[in-house]
């Protein structure tokens, strides 16, 4: 007489959660908040965002002199 076998409950298997490594601004914004207080944080933060803009302001500004300059040019041979 052979043993009846038995069928064998699926053994349950966590899910899977991949967790990207850190980037490099991740991990420099890590130390700055150890290292800083944070209004020094916002206080870096806001100069960097001062810096973005002045040189937006200085992009537009040499777009501008460019078309100034065509403009002029076009007036000039037109004379």
């Amino acid at each position: 007489m052979q043993a009846a076998s038995r069928p064998v409950p699926p053994v349950p298997v966590p899910p899977v959660r991949a967790q990207a490594l850190p980037s490099v601004t991740d991990a420099l914004r890590a130390v700055e908040a150890l290292l800083l207080g944070p209004g020094q944080r916002v206080a870096r933060r806001n100069a960097w965002r001062s810096v973005l803009e002045d040189r937006r302001r200085a992009r537009d500004r040499i777009e501008a002199q460019h078309v100034l300059e065509a403009a002029a040019s076009r007036v000039s041979s037109a004379t």
